[in-house]
């Protein structure tokens, strides 16, 4: 039996020393794979799909928060059923909820409806304060995170895409 331990924050700038640090302290040996990656759903989450296609019978998948795993009750409900037929349990450390009891189950069933209220309710918030920002002249949208003219320089003296990300600190 292997457990794995799926820590995701949806920033890049965010850090994901909390949960790393949550995960090891109840499961100091567990392979911990870890994701910068924003997603409604399992889209875009290349690392969580990779954990999904390695386990194995016994197996444990462990997450610190529910919300760093499903954000909507679809995919909490079918990740939880594929993992049940291949018979891996999940683990939620801050709800202490174990998929391998059938409380456990059923409560994280009852969770994913109220983490996907919650997203929608924080999209509602959001699209508000755009919306007022917007109206007030204040709003820029998102910043540039990857100086595009620094890539084309850079590409233009001959480097490869790797020199160039790394020079730059670009991770992929």
């Amino acid at each position: 039996m292997t457990t794995f331990a799926y820590c995701r924050v949806s920033i890049t700038d965010q850090n994901l020393s909390a949960q790393k640090e949550a995960i090891t302290k109840r499961y100091p040996s567990c392979v911990i794979r870890e994701e910068k990656a924003s997603a409604t759903s399992r889209e875009g989450r290349p690392v969580l799909e990779l954990i999904l296609d390695m386990v194995t019978e016994g197996d444990k998948v462990v997450v610190w928060k529910l919300d760093c795993f499903a954000r909507n009750t679809l995919d909490l409900i079918n990740i939880v059923q594929m993992l049940e037929n291949k018979g891996v349990s999940l683990e939620i450390l801050d709800r202490a909820i174990d998929t391998s009891t059938a409380s456990g189950k059923a409560f994280s069933q009852m969770l994913g409806v109220f983490t996907e209220f919650e997203t929608n309710l924080r999209k509602k918030r959001q699209q508000a304060g755009i919306v007022k920002v917007k109206q007030e002249g204040k709003y820029k949208g998102r910043q540039a995170i990857i100086n595009v003219e620094r890539v084309k320089h850079l590409k233009s003296q001959g480097m490869g895409a790797s020199t160039i990300a790394k020079q730059l600190g670009i991770s992929g």
